[in-house]
């Protein structure tokens, strides 16, 4: 079948983008982690600390600033953006919660990033815990020299009777 011009065309498959940022201690230096999957499923991995000082929160939009300008520079269109910032998800991926109040200090970084957003097409934003952020918050971590934190032990609690 030949395609016309007014068949939907398939949306492209999505580059996944896991990030996080460390600031140590916070505020304090921060550190960005990125893992891109492209969609033929290469990973690329990002490791940077910044010379500024600042807090979780805008390391975290740090490193989705690097994410995104790295997807720019690579051609990436569709986006599936996975972060255990609930902010940053919040903030950037529409949801309206009341009492959701703007972070007057980061407003100038939510607009960079809302501006780059802009030329890409659909993007997907998925909260994950931080347990399932890993490999990115390892390579924040180690951009900062430290190591990995040390998995998080649940703890068992008893019933009482």
């Amino acid at each position: 079948m030949i395609p016309t011009p007014d068949s939907a065309s398939p949306s492209p498959a999505p580059w996944v983008v896991h990030c996080d940022g460390s600031a140590m201690p916070n505020p304090g230096r921060m550190g960005l982690g990125v893992v891109l999957c492209a969609p033929d499923g290469a990973l690329h991995t990002f490791s940077q600390a910044t010379h500024a000082i600042g807090c979780n929160n805008e390391a975290e939009l740090r490193a989705l600033l690097l994410a995104l300008e790295e997807l720019q520079a690579r051609g990436a269109r569709a986006l599936r953006v996975h972060s255990d910032s609930s902010i940053l998800v919040e903030h950037l991926g529409g949801v309206v919660r009341p009492g959701l109040r703007p972070i007057a200090r980061l407003q100038a970084l939510f607009g960079q990033v809302r501006s780059l957003l802009q030329t890409f097409g659909p993007v997907e934003w998925v909260w994950i815990p931080r347990h399932r952020n890993g490999e990115a918050d390892a390579l924040a971590r180690a951009a900062l020299g430290f190591g990995p934190k040390p998995p998080t032990v649940a703890s068992r609690r008893r019933r009482r009777r």
